[in-house]
């Protein structure tokens, strides 16, 4: 009987480096990295007149699509890098049933408050992609505490898990939690 595949969930607030990870170690893994910014982004392109900010029309689409997108990976057997910005209420409806066909592994990434603001700062400055999630209007519900990254919940799913401070490099380092990963 062969093994079941890996889901390897990067969580984590905004700016905390989740889909760098997400990209290395699914390059390390030799697996799909499924990002749900990507996904988005993606639709933005199709999409007519497309104006980001809360209550945004393509931020449902784009979380079924994500789901969807690991289901049909998982089911086929494939090992997947999955990646979002999603906190518990949203994760844990679409990774219940995955856990059926897949093992679990949850990395948590968190940074500073103050790096996640410079890091926030300088992608919207630089990367025009970005803008389909809005990062100048996270930028001000942060300066006015409108929204805290300390007070991000959790995916509570009964799942190894690993934190992962991205404010310099890993700590745990990238050996670490590649053996956390693939661990049986």
């Amino acid at each position: 009987m062969p093994a079941r595949p890996t889901l390897v969930v990067v969580s984590g607030p905004p700016a905390t480096g989740k889909t760098t990870l997400a990209h290395h170690l699914a390059r390390e893994l030799g697996c799909p990295a499924i990002i749900r910014d990507e996904i988005k982004q993606g639709m933005v392109m199709s999409a007519t007149a497309h104006r980001p900010g809360r209550g945004d029309p393509l931020d449902v689409p784009a979380m079924h699509a994500f789901f969807d997108t690991l289901a049909v990976l998982l089911r086929a057997g494939v090992t997947v890098v999955a990646e979002a910005a999603y906190q518990d209420r949203l994760w844990r409806p679409g990774l219940e049933p995955l856990t059926k066909v897949a093992d679990l592994r949850i990395i948590r990434c968190s940074t500073s408050t103050s790096t996640i603001i410079q890091r926030m700062t300088e992608r919207a400055d630089s990367d025009r992609h970005r803008a389909a999630h809005d990062d100048r209007r996270l930028l001000t519900d942060i300066a006015v505490g409108a929204y805290r990254p300390e007070k991000f919940v959790d995916i509570s799913l009964d799942a190894p898990a690993l934190l992962v401070d991205t404010s310099d490099g890993y700590r745990p380092g990238a050996a670490e939690i590649g053996a956390f990963v693939r661990a049986r």
